[in-house]
Order: C-alpha cells, then structure tokens, then sequence
C-alpha cells in the first residue's frame, strides 16, 4: 500500500492562504497606525463606498466573504464613529441600507490613495500582464470553488 505524501509549502491552498495572511497583515497595520481601522472595517467602508445609494450588511457579507457577526461588528464600530449612517431599507424592511457619512467620505478618500500605493509596494514588481494573469487565475479559482467543483476523494 502506497501513501502519497504532502509537503505543506508545496501545497497550493496552503501557499495561497499563507500569502494572503501576509499581504493581509502588512495591510491591516498600514491601515490600523494610519487611520485606526481593522481590516474587516476598511472592507465594510470600500463596499459602502462602491454603493452610494446604500448597501445591506447582507451584501457586504457576500461581497467580502465576511460571516454575518464579523460584518455587523465592524458596522456597528464605523456607526460608532460616525463613519457610517445606517438607514431605512425601502426594499425590504427588515434590513437597513449602510451609506457613508460626510466623515465616512473624507476617510475613504484619505485611504484610497495609500491602499493603492500599498497594493503598488506588494505588486509593483510584476508586469501589467503578470498582474492580469494573476487576477485572471484566482478569478478562476473563484469560480471553482464558488460553483461547488471541489470533491473530496474517498478512498
């Protein structure tokens, strides 16, 4: 009986994890010294900001893959701070629209130019084409794992 064996740093879903909680931690104490947000924070404000009409702490959740509790922390705080107006949901009662304050405004405009000067520090070494090929690649393991193609093996 053979056994196949697994080297952890070779393995790709670890690797991948591995990476992203670096270039995570790197970003989250950029944005925690600067402007004392924790990352599930900035995510709540970016999604807001990309609908200025209002977006539900639903939406946000799904478009983050944040889990509901992390998502309703993280408003709650940014409510807090007047970072965030929380509002009637005319579509659906239940629920209320999140929209950015004045404050919430002038925050993420201070913040967007350093996200894209820290996504430049982290990528900047790559070629457009290396960037495009990278975005397309784990788009498509997006794809993959969010239309339910993995399987587990059993032996």
């Amino acid at each position: 009986m053979t056994t196949s064996s697994l080297l952890l740093d070779a393995f790709l879903p670890y690797r991948l994890s591995f990476t992203t909680n670096l270039v995570s931690d790197a970003v989250a104490s950029a944005y925690e010294e600067a402007f004392g947000l924790r990352i599930p924070e900035w995510r709540v404000v970016a999604v807001v900001a990309e609908h200025p009409d209002g977006v539900t702490q639903q939406a946000i959740g799904w478009t983050t893959r944040m889990d509901k509790v992390t998502v309703s922390r993280a408003a709650a705080a940014l409510i807090d701070r007047d970072i965030l107006i929380r509002g009637p949901n005319p579509a659906d009662q239940r629920s209320h629209l999140l929209t950015l304050s004045t404050a919430g405004i002038a925050l993420y405009q201070a913040i967007v130019p350093q996200a894209l000067a820290l996504e430049e520090q982290i990528f900047g070494s790559f070629t457009e084409a290396e960037r495009t090929q990278l975005d397309a690649m784990l788009r498509r393991i997006d794809a993959i794992v969010l239309d339910g193609h993995m399987t587990a093996s059993k032996a």
